[in-house]
């Protein structure tokens, strides 16, 4: 298996810290490293060139890192909404991808890419999600992402309201909310 060294100009997770060289693949290198300008080619005319620049990347680095550090504190506790059809059941008639979480969260006013936000696979269904949005490679701040139907049920879900929780019991479930049994509203809210 062919491998190439690279040095790495930044942070990279599963991968190393600044400086390092490792040994990855040729096409992550290729199609990822290289060309987002997070490593170099590790010979000796780029290993020289990094020493006499290490410095200087060093300071470059810290900025951006105090930079996302202060735009952190400003996204903590962000969440965004997401209106999108979908059948009884919950399940969406599409996907809530990265890019649409970057798009609402620059919508809220903080300027993200879709390649900044971490989502393993795309939302299906309503309800709230917790994604992580790398600001940094080194901070990395949660925005809650709030799929619904329609502006009203966005702020059921984000309150928890008590009716949601009913239209999920049976009738003759005793349904507690809060220490207070209501099970006596979800009979009558059945009988109407």
């Amino acid at each position: 298996m062919a491998v190439t060294e690279v040095i790495l100009l930044q942070r990279v997770a599963h991968l190393g810290q600044m400086g390092d060289v490792v040994k990855v693949r040729p096409g992550y290198a290729r199609n990822f490293l290289l060309p987002q300008g997070k490593a170099i080619r590790a010979n000796e005319a780029n290993r020289s060139r990094f020493d006499r620049e290490r410095a200087q990347l060093e300071a470059q680095n810290i900025k951006n890192r105090e930079e996302a550090e202060r735009l952190s504190e400003r996204m903590d506790g962000l969440s965004v909404v997401l209106i999108r059809q979908a059948g009884d059941s919950g399940s969406l008639y599409g996907s809530v991808s990265p890019r649409d979480v970057a798009q609402a969260v620059t919508e809220a006013g903080f300027i993200v890419s879709r390649q900044q936000v971490s989502l393993a696979h795309p939302i299906k269904s309503l309800g709230l999600y917790e994604i992580k949005v790398a600001l940094h490679p080194e901070v990395v701040v949660p925005v809650i992402v709030n799929v619904a139907r329609s502006a009203e049920e966005a702020e059921r879900q984000a309150q928890g309201d008590a009716t949601v929780v009913k239209e999920e019991a049976e009738i003759g479930d005793d349904v507690v909310l809060e220490g207070e049994i209501v099970a006596e509203e979800v009979e009558v809210q059945a009988e109407a």
